[in-house]
């Protein structure tokens, strides 16, 4: 019966104790072989084109870099990339999961976890802390977002001081009709069908807009 083959590993981490001690550790287990590291994105871009790793296992924090800037210019290999890290801004785990890694892992956990997280992402599973994934879930549920004029934001931000049709015409220097037929722009280009409908609307999708 043949041996499985070992999993070939690149490491990517400036910490160099932190390196050097996961080296150790992954080079005493023969189910990996680590072929390559570096503390620097830009070298390790190169060899790892040139080596094409099963797993590239990289630090989120890399000093000037980061996990992010690797993956955006992710090198060509068609192996898995898995972070490591101590702790990360969701919006950065959300960044990183939109552009491609197989797995976030979190440098406390034990040997073993560690070692069984390379595994899985090596036989191509995803290891996503559920958060992380309920939050893309909701971003992808809501609905697109529309773009508006600057004079339909200005009619919002009057909506939204409580102001009546009279006087938001009065503050954009124009007529009550005028006022009125922007909203039966912005109720159609939303798709609500009234004032309370439109600021609910406003509120929880378009808050940042106005």
């Amino acid at each position: 019966m043949l041996e499985p083959q070992a999993i070939r590993l690149y490491l990517l981490d400036d910490h160099t104790l932190f390196r050097e001690g996961l080296l150790r550790l992954l080079a005493a287990d023969p189910r990996f072989i680590v072929v390559g590291q570096s503390g620097l994105v830009e070298p390790a871009r190169a060899e790892i084109e040139k080596l094409r790793p099963d797993v590239v296992i990289v630090d989120y924090d890399l000093g000037e870099h980061s996990a992010i800037d690797f993956m955006r210019n992710r090198p060509s290999f068609a192996g898995a990339c898995l972070v490591v890290t101590a702790g990360l801004p969701e919006r950065d785990a959300l960044e990183l999961i939109r552009l491609g890694v197989s797995g976030i892992c979190r440098k406390e956990v034990s040997p073993d976890e560690l070692k069984s997280s390379i595994h899985a992402v090596a036989m191509g599973q995803v290891l996503i802390e559920q958060r992380y994934l309920q939050s893309i879930v909701a971003a992808s549920a809501q609905p697109d977002r529309v773009s508006f004029t600057e004079r339909e934001r200005a009619v919002l931000r009057g909506l939204l001081q409580g102001l009546s049709n009279k006087q938001i015409a009065r503050q954009l220097g124009s007529s009550e009709s005028a006022v009125k037929a922007n909203f039966q722009q912005l109720f159609n280009k939303l798709d609500v069908r009234s004032r309370s409908q439109l600021v609910m609307v406003v509120i929880q999708n378009y808050g940042d807009l106005i």
